[in-house]
């Protein structure tokens, strides 16, 4: 599942989307601040990563999942936006509602499409798919801003591009692993344009109420096509959701802002950067699938151009 955004404070953006405010960091910071920020931030990640095993455990439909996932994490979101005094709902215009509203339905087609990635390819697969969204991100920009790719950029472009190659199981679509494959890299570039118009709303909207009206969009689009399928949700996909929409959402973006008042944007975007890893091994322990030499020489090619894009 896609992290929730994080913002360079320089003038250059991160590789990561942005969809969060630059918070103010203090000079120098007592080692146990920075040894709980670590914490907080390796600890949404895992949440993040997780959430693919989750999608895997789940039997209902990848729309139905979504659906409710984004159901839980809309009322988790607000009672946070209310405790903080933040009310989500209120202060908007109609140009800023309409900008959240499609990006809203391109949210709930990423959402669709990672986990119909995961379900269909298997957790690791789908999530190096998804993965590849920096490159996107970076191939738009140029596009809309009229401006040429750096040789870093084309660096990153290329190793992603070989890495996906590497991770293929198979160049025919009527394989699942290359079927799940695809279906990821497409939510990669659903998210990658939820990234590029995030990074407008970031500049005058709190990132909670960008979240919280983003998930609301996904709900009210989903939901016609999914209601009639919500009395047949196992108890046991009940917990799968929850999980997803409590733990995956709203508790991980509380722990990743919380340590964004410590953290250096560049050192968060780093750490996100694992979230395939820990997804990878989380699949491996419980659902046990055991990572293949492709999946291994793929994702160490799709990770290592993040890394190439954030470093300076």
């Amino acid at each position: 599942m896609a992290p929730p955004p994080v913002q360079e404070r320089t003038s250059q953006k991160a590789a990561a989307p942005e969809a969060l405010p630059a918070v103010s960091q203090p000079t120098a910071e007592p080692g146990n601040a920075l040894h709980r920020a670590l914490f907080r931030a390796h600890a949404a990640t895992l949440l993040f990563g997780v959430s693919g095993l989750f999608g895997r455990l789940c039997q209902c439909s990848a729309s139905v999942l979504v659906c409710g996932r984004a159901g839980f994490a809309v009322a988790a979101l607000a009672l946070v936006g209310v405790k903080k005094g933040q009310i989500p709902w209120h202060g908007l215009n109609t140009s800023e509602l309409l900008g959240l509203m499609i990006t809203g339905v391109l949210l709930a087609a990423h959402y669709v499409t990672f986990f119909m990635g995961i379900q269909v390819g298997g957790v690791a697969v789908g999530t190096l798919g998804f993965a590849c969204f920096p490159a996107f991100t970076m191939l738009f920009e140029s596009m809309a801003f009229r401006e040429r790719p750096s040789r870093r950029e084309l660096q990153c472009l290329a190793l992603v591009t070989l890495g996906l190659v590497c991770t293929a199981p198979s160049f025919s679509l009527a394989h699942d692993g290359t079927a799940g494959l695809l279906l990821g890299v497409m939510s990669g570039l659903a998210y990658a344009l939820v990234t590029i118009a995030n990074r407008r709303f970031a500049a005058h909207l709190p990132s909670l109420q960008t979240t919280w009206w983003q998930n609301v969009v996904t709900v009210v689009f989903l939901l016609p096509f999914t209601w009639w399928q919500f009395a047949e949700v196992r108890a046991l996909d009940w917990l799968w959701i929850a999980c997803l929409g409590l733990l995956c959402s709203a508790l991980a973006y509380v722990l990743f802002i919380g340590s964004l008042t410590v953290l250096k944007a560049r050192q968060a975007a780093l750490i996100i950067t694992l979230e395939p890893v820990y997804a990878i091994v989380a699949a491996w322990i419980v659902l046990g699938d055991v990572p293949g030499p492709r999946i291994i020489v793929g994702g160490v090619l799709i990770l290592g151009s993040v890394l190439v894009l954030n470093r300076r």
